[in-house]
């Protein structure tokens, strides 16, 4: 079975992600940093698919915890087919009051843990013939809208990671593709008033809001797609053409 790597892998997005490529047959290693608890949970419904699945705890704001996670994961999976860099520090923050702790915690998970994540494994995904790499950025890095308010130190990280996923997929190919999902309003923050998310829906062409799910269904296909690299797939009902 080829396997993957989510970081995030507990809840969310994430969580989604993992249970999606399970059930494309993926065995799955889930990283998480608070939310081991609910990466059990998904680790035994990925096992009741019958997929292998491995629990990784590791603070992705801290380089050291980076560090042993890349040995971990080396170590223990000597070929990998994917990485899903899921994981993400948000932030409701007016910018007159961001600090330099927050934005370097935000730059430390959003940017520097995926870019020493796929730097490690480089060696576990280039023994692989089919590697991939998956970055969950964000639709409002290019296309901006309500909910963005309060957000500008999270969306620059997320704008740094889809630079990141270009500059990868051209230096890093043929031997691996490197593309990015950019989810727009998917499961909206819980900062979003009624309000907020009512004027967003009335933008989005599909006149929804989107699910994790949908999320996921994007990263299958972005991990399935061989001749697809250096792409960012918004997934936004719509919302950046509209």
């Amino acid at each position: 079975m080829p396997t993957a790597v989510v970081t995030g892998a507990g809840v969310r997005v994430g969580r989604a992600i993992a249970l999606a490529l399970g059930a494309h047959g993926f065995d799955v290693v889930l990283h998480a940093n608070r939310s081991v608890a609910p990466a059990r949970e998904v680790k035994g419904l990925l096992e009741a698919m019958g997929r292998r699945a491995w629990v990784e705890q590791a603070d992705l704001s801290q380089a050291d915890a980076v560090a042993g996670l890349v040995r971990r994961l080396g170590a223990a999976h000597p070929v990998l087919e994917l990485l899903v860099n899921s994981a993400a520090a948000y932030a409701h923050v007016d910018f007159a009051e961001v600090t330099p702790a927050q934005l370097d915690t935000m730059w430390r998970v959003n940017v520097s843990a995926p870019f020493f994540l796929v730097q490690g494994l480089l060696p576990s995904l280039r023994a692989s013939t089919s590697a991939s790499v998956v970055n969950i950025t964000d639709m409002a890095v290019s296309h901006a809208y309500t909910t963005t308010h309060f957000f500008s130190h999270y969306l620059a990280s997320k704008a740094a990671l889809e630079q990141l996923t270009r500059a990868w997929a051209l230096e890093l190919g043929p031997a691996l593709r490197v593309n990015a999902v950019a989810p727009g309003p998917v499961a909206m923050a819980g900062e979003t008033t009624d309000a907020q998310r009512a004027d967003i829906l009335k933008r989005v062409p599909l006149g929804r809001e989107g699910s994790p799910d949908d999320v996921a269904r994007a990263v299958v296909y972005l991990a399935t797609a061989s001749y697809v690299t250096g792409q960012v797939l918004r997934v936004d009902g719509g919302l950046s053409v509209a």
